[in-house]
C-alpha cells in the first residue's frame, strides 16, 4: 500500500515539475522579478487564459474598478468648471492656487496609496480612496472661504489620487492576456468623468450663477449657489460608488500580489472563488505553487497592525530598484516616469482652465453667455469618448507578423500625443468661437486616445510585485507636473488669474511644446507590451 502511495506521489511531483518547465519553457525571463515568481506567475496566467477566462467577474470589476477611473476625472474636470464662480464669490489672490492644492494632495495621495498597495495589499487602498474622495468632495462645498476651501480640495485630492494607479493594477492582474486589450477600454470611464461633470455643471452653474459682469468680490453666496450645488452632487456620486465598492462588490486581493508575499494558499482561493463566479473549475493547485519554490507552507495574512507596520518599515528602496534592474528596463522606466510628467504639466495647463479659455474668447467675440461656455464644454467632453475607443480599436490589432512591429501601444501612443500638440497649436491661432471650439473638441479626441493607451502600457510594463510602485512614481511625477502647471498659468496671465483671447495663447502653446516631446519620447521607448502576458 506504502509503494502505491509512494509511486501516486512521485507522479504528482513529476507533473508539478513538468508543468513548471513548460511554463518556464514559453516565456523568457523577466527583468525585475525572481524566478520563481515568474514561475508561479506563468502559472496563474495560464489558468486565467485557459480555465477561468474573461466572464462574469471580470465584467462587474471592469464596472468598479471604472468608476474609480471616472471619479479621477470628474474631480480632475470638476474643480475646472468651477473656477470661474469661485473666482467670482470668493475673489482670491489667484484662484489657480485651488488647483496647487488639489495637484498637492494628488502627489501625496499617487505616492501614498500607490506604494501602500505593494506592501499591504491593493483592496485597502481600492476600497477607502473613493470615501475619502466623497467626504472631503462634500465638504468643500460648503467653504466658506478661499483658504478653507483649498485645504479640503487638497484633502480631496489625497483621497481621488490613489484611483488611477491602484485600480488599473488590480483590474490587471485578473484578467486572462487575450483580454488585456480592455484595460485600454477602461480609459471609457475617464471620458465619462469629464462628461458627467461637465453635464452636472451645465444645469447648476447655468441657471444659479452671478452674471458674468458683476466683479470679484461682489457677487453673493444665495446669488451664485450652481458651483456648491455641483460639488455636492460629485460628492453624492462619490460616496455612492463606494458603497458599490465595498458593499455590493466583493472584490479579491490580486493574486499575484498574494504570491509575490508567499500566500500561495490565498491565491489559490482567490483563484477558485473567480472561477466560481464564472461559472468555472480550475485545475491549478495549491502543490503546482509550491513546488515551484519548494515550499510545503504559505505565510499567513497579517493582521492590521503588522500590516500598519509593514507600510512604515518596509518604505524602502525595495520595490524601485528592480524597476531599475537591467539597462533596458532602466531606459524605459525613466522614460515613462518622464513622460508621465510632461503630460502632468502640459494637460491641466490646457484642460484645468478650459471653461476660463472658452469664456475668453466668447467674451472676446461678443457671446459671453455662461449657458453657452457649458455648453461648449461639454461638447468637447463628449468628444473624449470615440477616443478611447479608437486607442482600444487600434492598440493590438495594427501590430505586424513579421520581424518589424507596425502599431502596438507605442505607435498609438506617439501619433495621439503629437496629434494633441498640433491641435493645441492650431488652438492659439483661433479668431472666432467656432475655431476654439473645433479645435478643443480635436484635441479632447487624441488626448483621451493618448491616455488610454498611456493608462494601459504603464501597469503593463511594471512586474506584479513592483507594480504598485512604478504606477504610483508614473502618477506622483504626474501630479508633481500638474502642481507646476499654474505656476506656469500665473506666470502668462494676468494678476487677476482670468484668460483673455490673447492670454490664453502662452499657456496653450506651452502646453502644446509639452505634448511634442512628450511624442518624441514615447518612440524611444525600448519595451513593446502589445501581445504580451502581463506578470
Amino acid at each position: 500500500m506504502s509503494a502505491v502511495h509512494e509511486k501516486s506521489d512521485a507522479a504528482v511531483e513529476e507533473k508539478q515539475v513538468a508543468l513548471s518547465y513548460d511554463v518556464l519553457s514559453q516565456a523568457g525571463h523577466v527583468e525585475g522579478v525572481g524566478r520563481d515568481y515568474e514561475l508561479k506567475c506563468n502559472l496563474i496566467n495560464r489558468c486565467f487564459q485557459e480555465e477561468i477566462g474573461f466572464g462574469r467577474y471580470q465584467w462587474q470589476l471592469f464596472v468598479i474598478t471604472g468608476l474609480g477611473w471616472l471619479a479621477d476625472n470628474l474631480w480632475l474636470q470638476g474643480l475646472a468648471i468651477v473656477l470661474p464662480q469661485v473666482q467670482q464669490e470668493l475673489n482670491p489672490v489667484r484662484v489657480e492656487y485651488a488647483v496647487l492644492a488639489e495637484f498637492a494632495g494628488l502627489i501625496v495621495g499617487a505616492t501614498t496609496w500607490g506604494i501602500m498597495a505593494d506592501l499591504i495589499g491593493r483592496r485597502l487602498s481600492f476600497n477607502i480612496t473613493l470615501f475619502l474622495t466623497g467626504l472631503f468632495g462634500l465638504a468643500a462645498a460648503g467653504a466658506p472661504n478661499f483658504v478653507t476651501f483649498c485645504s479640503l480640495i487638497a484633502c480631496m485630492g489625497f483621497g481621488v489620487g490613489g484611483n488611477l494607479p491602484v485600480d488599473g493594477a488590480l483590474y490587471l492582474e485578473h484578467i486572462p492576456q487575450s483580454h488585456q486589450w480592455t484595460l485600454t477600454l477602461l480609459s471609457v470611464w475617464w471620458a465619462l468623468g469629464q462628461l458627467v461633470a461637465s453635464l452636472i455643471s451645465w444645469g447648476f452653474i447655468a441657471n444659479f450663477s452671478c452674471n458674468p459682469s458683476i466683479p470679484s468680490g461682489q457677487c453673493a453666496t444665495s446669488a451664485n449657489m450652481g458651483w456648491r450645488y455641483t460639488l455636492y452632487t460629485l460628492g453624492a456620486l462619490t460616496l455612492l460608488m463606494f458603497v458599490c465598492r465595498f458593499f455590493v462588490f466583493d472584490v479579491q486581493e490580486s493574486s499575484k500580489f498574494l504570491v509575490a508575499q508567499g500566500r500561495d494558499e490565498e491565491a489559490i482561493k482567490v483563484l477558485e472563488h473567480i472561477a466560481r463566479r464564472n461559472g468555472k473549475t480550475i485545475t491549478l493547485k495549491l502543490e503546482d505553487l509550491q513546488a515551484v519554490s519548494g515550499a510545503t507552507t504559505s505565510n499567513q495574512a497579517p493582521n492590521l497592525s503588522t500590516s500598519v507596520r509593514n507600510v512604515f518599515s518596509g518604505m524602502s528602496l525595495s520595490h524601485i530598484r528592480p524597476l531599475f534592474s537591467s539597462r533596458r528596463l532602466a531606459i524605459n522606466t525613466t522614460l515613462i516616469i518622464v513622460i508621465w510628467g510632461l503630460i502632468g504639466i502640459a494637460y491641466p495647463l490646457f484642460n484645468a482652465y478650459l471653461p476660463l479659455y472658452l469664456s475668453a474668447q466668447g467674451s472676446a467675440s461678443g457671446s459671453s453667455s455662461v449657458s453657452e461656455t457649458y455648453r461648449n464644454y461639454s461638447i468637447v467632453s463628449v468628444l473624449g469618448i470615440p477616443g478611447s475607443l479608437i486607442a482600444c480599436a487600434t492598440v493590438d490589432y495594427t501590430r505586424g507578423t513579421g520581424r518589424w512591429l507596425v502599431g502596438g501601444r507605442k505607435l498609438v501612443l506617439a501619433l495621439s500625443t503629437m496629434l494633441t500638440g498640433l491641435f493645441l497649436f492650431l488652438f492659439t491661432t483661433s479668431q472666432t468661437t467656432a475655431a476654439v471650439l473645433g479645435y478643443s473638441c480635436a484635441s479632447g479626441l487624441t488626448q483621451y486616445a493618448m491616455y488610454g493607451v498611456l493608462y494601459a502600457y504603464t501597469p503593463e510594463v511594471f512586474p506584479a510585485p513592483h507594480r504598485g510602485t512604478g504606477d504610483a512614481l508614473c502618477s506622483a511625477l504626474n501630479r508633481i507636473g500638474g502642481f507646476i502647471a499654474p505656476l506656469i498659468k500665473i506666470a502668462t496671465t494676468p494678476l487677476s488669474g482670468s484668460a483673455s483671447a490673447n492670454t490664453a495663447n502662452s499657456p496653450v502653446f506651452v502646453s502644446a511644446a509639452l505634448f511634442m516631446v512628450a511624442a518624441v519620447l514615447t518612440i524611444l521607448l525600448p519595451i513593446e507590451t502589445a501581445g504580451r502576458m502581463a506578470l
